[in-house]
């Protein structure tokens, strides 16, 4: 930490956290320089699973981390523990990495088992925000087939899932772990994947200070990509582990109409859009102010 944060890390992944606390006392430990520094709790034992709720409400993610993990408890409830954490996680709306052994036949060789091509396409299935490759990219020998194959298999997976339905089934799970209602930011940002479902639109454009209305629509699992507009460098680099995240830096948020069709050009540009398309836009009317946002509007890209 004494190099990393100066350096400007934007993550810490924390190994076998066992409770709480720990993730706590290391956020005391960091004080105001890691303000800018995310805490990822690897879950490896079965205290970490015991206490996995106190964690996950301290952590800003979760790593799956399974090899270990299968050396602590039986091998044969690994699958459920990995189904649970990726649910409380989903339901957080806090980022869920799933790791090791993803494609591990790749260390030697050119193609994965069929078993790993499963086993990446049901995480992603389950809910995962991302997949990580450990030796099969840091010691294998076909390192970057690895990462290419492991790519294409979360495409194909994604491209079978039936939004509509997960919008509906996420919303119903919500509502009833929050039976005081939701927060207006987060209303909003539900309103707004359902709204993007309705009239078809291609993108939904997010203006966030902190992160929090962008991981708010990712919770929803939107049919189509968030692009996230951010003027802090630390926002940027977050969101980059959240599903379905664009994150992109803006230098501010004055002038928001101005602000919002510059990122519909930028979405052109990169083939996100093109002329005819629709695109949802969410952002506070107080330019600028953190956990402000209360407008959804949809816009015609010409």
């Amino acid at each position: 930490m004494n190099w990393g944060i100066p350096n400007g890390i934007n993550f810490i992944a924390v190994s076998f956290v066992q409770h709480g606390d720990d993730i706590r006392g290391l956020r005391k430990l960091m004080g105001e320089r890691g303000r800018n520094v995310h805490l990822i709790s690897k879950i490896e034992n079965e205290e970490g699973l015991k206490n996995f709720d106190d964690i996950l409400a301290a952590s800003d993610g979760i790593m799956i981390a399974r090899g270990d993990l299968g050396m602590e408890i039986p091998p044969e409830k690994v699958f459920l523990a990995q189904k649970m954490m990726m649910a409380r996680c989903n339901l957080r709306g806090k980022p869920v990495i799933t790791a090791t052994q993803m494609l591990e036949s790749m260390v030697s060789n050119p193609r994965p088992t069929r078993a790993e091509a499963s086993d990446v396409a049901n995480a992603v299935l389950d809910g995962t925000d991302g997949v990580m490759l450990s030796g099969e990219s840091a010691g294998g020998s076909f390192p970057i087939n690895a990462i290419s194959i492991q790519r294409r298999i979360c495409e194909e997976a994604e491209e079978v899932i039936d939004y509509e339905t997960l919008y509906l089934r996420i919303r119903e799970a919500v509502m009833n772990a929050n039976p005081k209602g939701l927060t207006v930011v987060e209303s909003v940002c539900s309103a707004a994947v359902e709204l993007a479902g309705e009239v078809n639109a291609s993108l939904i454009i997010a203006l966030t200070e902190t992160g929090s209305t962008a991981r708010l629509l990712a919770k929803y699992r939107p049919g189509v990509q968030v692009l996230a507009l951010a003027a802090a460098e630390s926002t940027v680099k977050h969101l980059c582990v959240i599903r379905g995240v664009i994150s992109l830096k803006v230098p501010s948020f004055q002038g928001t109409d101005h602000v919002i069709q510059s990122a519909i050009s930028y979405g052109k540009e990169v083939g996100l859009l093109k002329a005819g398309d629709k695109v949802v836009a969410v952002h506070g009317m107080k330019e600028e102010t953190a956990g402000a946002t209360n407008l959804v509007k949809v816009l015609p890209v010409e």
